[in-house]
């Protein structure tokens, strides 16, 4: 894996992957208010069980505590937050304020994102910013990073070392693209790349062989993502109603077939079964876990699949 780019952030995750070590990240949802003991509760079913944790930036465009404050939460819970940063609630100058701001408090990995369209959220007329996209936001997390200097040209006092992440779906259409749009992140700088929830286990074998093919698993650590189903329900809305998401027909029967009360227990068991195969699969360097509301059940989860105990790299 030649993605050793000589920076020395000091991130936990950056440190896993570099010693070819097979990743397990976490994910958690800030609340819907000023709740830091929400925060710090769910925080406790993740701590020793994964390599880091995302932090979302207003995911699905609905109002939350922001990334930076509930990545901060998780610092002084001695937690390595992912802070995620979405381009649609921001332009360049309070990215960049905001990327300072959360090094000096000892965030050392970031997620860029493009966002969520605010008319899927809670205030549907908001105004999208999008000053610049996710591909422009990774350049300039680079040029902070790598060149101190921000995006103006100024020199940087004291850059912001950060281990950069983005991510990516393999199951948007046209497929063909997919590989091709996450060279161009790579290009763009990402050090690590963390996917959309996969069910279509075909369509993510496809998509991995494209990007080892390319070589592009040489040059970026990328993290399959798993959200384990609780319910038939969820499954059919993740189906029908989730731009970019390719829920099989037979994951829908499984979950059906489960039997009363043991549909959850069947959506754990395929997210285990899932995550065996990673841990084989040529290309993927680790697992990102969305539990999304279900972060109590991230201990039996990694327990099951084998990912535990989490190695420690100095």
């Amino acid at each position: 894996m030649s993605t050793d780019n000589g920076l020395k952030s000091g991130s936990n995750l950056e440190k896993i992957l570099k010693a070819g070590h097979f990743a397990f990240t976490g994910e958690l949802g800030p609340p819907r208010g000023t709740g830091a003991k929400e925060v710090i509760e769910k925080a406790q079913h993740l701590k020793g069980n994964v390599d880091s944790v995302n932090i979302t930036d207003n995911q699905t465009a609905v109002v939350r505590m922001a990334s930076w404050a509930a990545s901060l939460l998780l610092v002084q819970e001695g937690l390595e937050p992912n802070f995620q940063m979405v381009c649609r609630d921001r332009n360049r100058l309070a990215m960049q304020a905001d990327i300072l701001g959360v090094y000096t408090h000892g965030v050392k990995n970031m997620l860029c994102l493009s966002g969520d369209h605010a008319k899927f959220g809670d205030h549907p007329d908001a105004k999208g910013v999008f000053d610049i996209d996710s591909m422009q936001l990774i350049a300039m997390v680079k040029q902070m990073r790598d060149e101190g200097k921000f995006l103006g040209g100024a020199e940087i006092e004291h850059p912001p070392k950060i281990f950069i992440g983005a991510a990516s779906n393999p199951f948007a259409v046209p497929h063909e693209w997919r590989v091709h749009r996450l060279a161009k992140k790579i290009e763009a700088g990402v050090d690590f790349i963390q996917t959309q929830c996969i069910y279509n286990m075909e369509r993510f074998r496809q998509f991995i062989k494209e990007a080892n093919d390319m070589g592009l698993t040489e040059k970026c650590f990328i993290l399959a993502g798993v959200t384990p189903m609780k319910s038939v329900g969820m499954a059919k809305y993740m189906k029908n109603k989730v731009p970019g998401m390719d829920v099989p027909d037979e994951i829908i029967e499984r979950l059906q077939g489960a039997g009363k009360g043991k549909v959850a227990e069947e959506g754990i068991k395929i997210a285990c079964e899932q995550i065996e195969e990673f841990k084989e699969m040529k290309g993927v360097a680790g697992v990102h876990l969305m539990a999304i509301e279900w972060e109590h059940k991230v201990p039996e989860i990694a327990e099951r699949a084998g990912v535990l105990p989490r190695p420690t790299v100095e």
